[in-house]
């Protein structure tokens, strides 16, 4: 089953919203995650602490080359959720709600290992690698 930890760029506000529209979501904040413990840790360590929780993050730039890195080792890692700012700003909580409840949908059956997904505003438009 899914389960989704949002890193430190997106507001704890998304994930209390997220559980307020769908306590069933399994879905947490970094803020609040381990008692905040990982908060500004680099983010190999981040990925590597996730377990079983898909990272949901902003960092594309540094995200994707730890991804690219630990794939050619043959490492794994809980799947990661990219959110490109021109697609959905930090600050527009309503949208990234919205697109968290419909990620959440489509996933939460699923085992995303290694799974990588570039979140949009509308599921229509989210693409999947």
């Amino acid at each position: 089953m899914a389960s989704f930890l949002l890193d430190e760029n997106i507001s704890p506000i998304v994930a209390a919203q997220v559980l307020r529209k769908d306590p069933t979501a399994r879905i947490i904040s970094i803020h609040d995650w381990r008692g905040g413990e990982l908060l500004s840790m680099k983010d190999e360590i981040i990925l590597a602490m996730a377990d079983r929780l898909t990272l949901v993050t902003f960092d594309l730039s540094t995200i994707q080359p730890i991804l690219k890195q630990w794939a050619e080792e043959g490492r794994s890692h809980a799947g990661v959720v990219f959110i490109d700012d021109k697609s959905i700003a930090g600050n527009n909580y309503g949208a990234l709600v919205k697109a968290m409840l419909q990620v959440w949908e489509r996933l939460k059956d699923l085992d995303f290992t290694d799974g990588v997904l570039f979140l949009q505003p509308m599921a229509s438009r989210q693409s999947w690698q």
